[in-house]
């Protein structure tokens, strides 16, 4: 399918790596003009030019704390001024810590309210005037399948992704006038560098990774690309009919009916 997305220009968050790498590539080998942000300087500076050779198109690299207000309105500012228009933004960040409710301090909480919470607001009021004077745009927000089935030691993920699915449905009805769409991409298990981390030691990874798949109709973890294409989906003109809803990329593995 074409998706029609070559010129546009897109910001994708935390993409020196994982999701967000892989997003970032596949919207560059559609044509994308790419800028993507974490707070590695370093580690973003080498992916981008890795997906610059891989995809042929050139890739923007700014690092940015998304936690922080004032760096990601530098960001936003910078992004902007490259081309002159964004046309599309990916929030994506990493996932707070898992553990049980009674040990999450205020500290803690905050933490991940600005992380996961607060920055898909300054982001999503910061590029809103670049999209309305482009008569169109997509926002789409990375979350997570605690959304739909709660993961044991998730508190503070689901917390703050609900209030980003809650968020998304008031935004795609506010911006629907201006033709921009918002919606949350929730991932399952998908093999990046934070499943890896999780795999218990001294067993064969291969092993390992077969056994959390094993409740997964589909027999296997997703790869990041299988999610970076539904992204890109989103992003195109073929989605123009898609807002204020969360689509789940798991193989299957949530069995809740709504």
């Amino acid at each position: 399918m074409y998706l029609k997305l070559s010129g546009k220009v897109a910001i994708v968050f935390a993409a020196s790596k994982g999701l967000g790498r892989a997003i970032a590539t596949t919207l560059a080998t559609e044509g994308v003009k790419v800028i993507i942000g974490s707070r590695n300087q370093e580690a973003l500076s080498n992916t981008a030019l890795e997906i610059s050779r891989a995809t042929g198109n050139n890739v923007t690299a700014i690092d940015v704390d998304v936690s922080d207000a004032a760096q990601l309105q530098a960001f936003i500012e910078k992004a902007a001024a490259v081309y002159g228009r964004i046309d599309i933004l990916v929030n994506n960040a990493g996932g707070p810590p898992f553990d049980k409710f009674e040990n999450f301090d205020d500290e803690q909480w905050q933490k991940a309210f600005d992380l996961n919470l607060l920055s898909v607001a300054r982001t999503s009021r910061q590029v809103l005037p670049y999209m309305q004077q482009a008569g169109a745009g997509r926002i789409i927000n990375i979350i997570s399948g605690s959304v739909k089935a709660v993961l044991a030691g998730s508190v503070l993920s689901t917390a703050m992704r609900m209030g980003v699915v809650g968020m998304a449905k008031l935004m795609a009805d506010e911006f629907g006038p201006y033709n921009i769409t918002v919606n949350n991409v929730a991932p399952g298990m998908i093999l990046t560098d934070r499943i890896k981390h999780t795999l218990p030691q001294g067993v064969d990874p291969q092993e390992a990774i077969k056994e959390k798949a094993k409740n997964i109709p589909l027999g296997r973890i997703g790869e990041p690309e299988e999610l970076a294409a539904l992204v890109a989906f989103l992003a195109s003109a073929q989605a123009s009919y898609i807002t204020g809803t969360t689509i789940q990329v798991d193989g299957g593995a949530n069995r809740a009916i709504f």
